[in-house]
């Protein structure tokens, strides 16, 4: 099949990922009002991210398999268009219950998108360079977290949270539209099976991968749920900051995104190895520099690179370890990071509602992302041998052999 012009066909995953990313993220900065006009706690709202991350849990696998059969592009289309019915019945919940329905809605395509997305970009570039292309996917995360979150939620705080919800559900229409327009056919293998998939996801190295992302990255979110309440409270910003601190967030993202793609494509697991690991130490440097704020401010950016650096080559690894059949793999990947996000709110909000404060947060989060570099590097131990080829998604689904370039030096 030709290859059409990447670039283009990309931008519109991009576009689609910008889209998820809003309504995945927003509800951080959104807690504060949510709670206010629902009457609940912060803590308490705080199961609305753990809801969106159930959703993505349950559908990455069970949407996935429903549609293993269906053409890419189809799929990826009727995926946006779930996702854009969620995020409308958000806007409209007429109470907590409601809305936490509609959050759970919302995240189910989430996972299987972007499990798609993954093998569709992997497939649309050249031998060398799929960790780039599975990148530029992912930029649409980080944008949305420059752009459509501090936008979504200055408009949240003016409008009401309502108002964000319904304008999300306008940009995946947008997104359904340009799905439609640039991306092109890609053809389904015709080995591919779910008893296939079932099979291949159980590789040892493909659930240490998950379980990789669900320790790491939840230190991550034990933080970042609860960081437009740590804005206001600790670091001394009024609310009209939140939107300026994770715009930062952002900002921080999108360099770890940057970063993270040729780096993953050089050398895989010493990429995953060193963002965790300086993920830990800057999550624990946040509990004592929240309290000076160029210096907290400075924190939120290294938090959001060193943070999402490790999406990628955690995306890659499933990927090229289950080889044979890497959708249902890839869509997991979204189930650990959403238990992750789901773990590490709740988490991050047991520790506030024990009374241990605001930043208490940040000690779980190092903690998580510890255990998550000691499974990382665990698997890497495992899967030393001398000659073991590295397994790489190529345009047909199969391995290429190359030396190992993911392994420990």
């Amino acid at each position: 099949m030709p290859r059409p012009p990447r670039p283009v066909a990309l931008l519109a995953l991009a576009v689609s990922a910008f889209g998820i990313g809003t309504t995945e993220f927003v509800m951080m900065g959104l807690l504060p009002n949510v709670a206010d006009d629902l009457g609940t706690s912060v803590p308490t709202a705080g199961y609305l991210v753990s809801a969106y991350a159930i959703g993505v849990v349950i559908g990455a696998p069970l949407l996935t398999a429903l549609g293993s059969r269906i053409p890419r592009k189809r799929m990826l289309l009727l995926l946006m268009a779930l996702f854009t019915v969620g995020n409308l019945a958000s806007a409209l919940a007429p109470g907590f219950g409601w809305l936490v329905a509609g959050r759970v809605l919302a995240g189910l395509p989430h996972g299987a998108f972007f499990g798609v997305g993954a093998v569709v970009a992997a497939r649309l570039v050249a031998d060398g360079r799929q960790a780039r292309a599975v990148a530029t996917m992912f930029l649409g995360l980080t944008v949305a977290n420059i752009v459509g979150v501090p936008a979504a939620t200055l408009l949240g705080q003016h409008l009401g949270w309502r108002a964000t919800f319904l304008v999300v559900a306008a940009i995946g229409l947008v997104a359904m539209a340009a799905l439609a327009r640039l991306v092109p056919y890609v053809p389904l293998d015709a080995r591919q099976s779910v008893r296939r998939e079932l099979r291949t996801l159980g590789n040892r190295q493909v659930l240490l991968g998950l379980l990789t992302a669900v320790f790491g990255f939840a230190g991550v979110f034990a933080v970042y749920s609860y960081l437009a309440s740590m804005t206001t409270e600790v670091m001394g910003f009024g609310e009209s900051s939140v939107t300026l601190v994770l715009a930062l967030f952002g900002i921080g993202m999108t360099l770890g995104a940057l970063a993270a793609g040729p780096l993953t494509d050089r050398a895989l697991r010493p990429t995953l190895y060193g963002s965790l690991a300086v993920l830990a130490v800057v999550l624990l440097a946040f509990n004592y520099t929240a309290h000076v704020r160029w210096a907290a401010l400075a924190t939120v950016v290294v938090l959001g690179a060193v943070g999402f650096m490790t999406t990628t080559p955690l995306q890659m690894l499933v990927m090229n370890k289950a080889k044979e059949a890497p959708t249902l793999a890839s869509a997991s990947n979204h189930s650990a990071f959403n238990l992750a996000n789901a773990g590490g709110a709740w988490l991050g909000g047991l520790a506030i509602t024990a009374g241990w404060g605001w930043m208490s947060p940040t000690l779980v989060g190092a903690v998580l992302a510890a255990a998550g570099l000691a499974i990382a590097v665990t698997a890497g131990l495992l899967d030393r041998t001398p000659a073991s080829p590295r397994s790489r998604v190529v345009a047909s689904g199969a391995a290429a052999p190359e030396r190992e370039r993911d392994t420990v030096a």
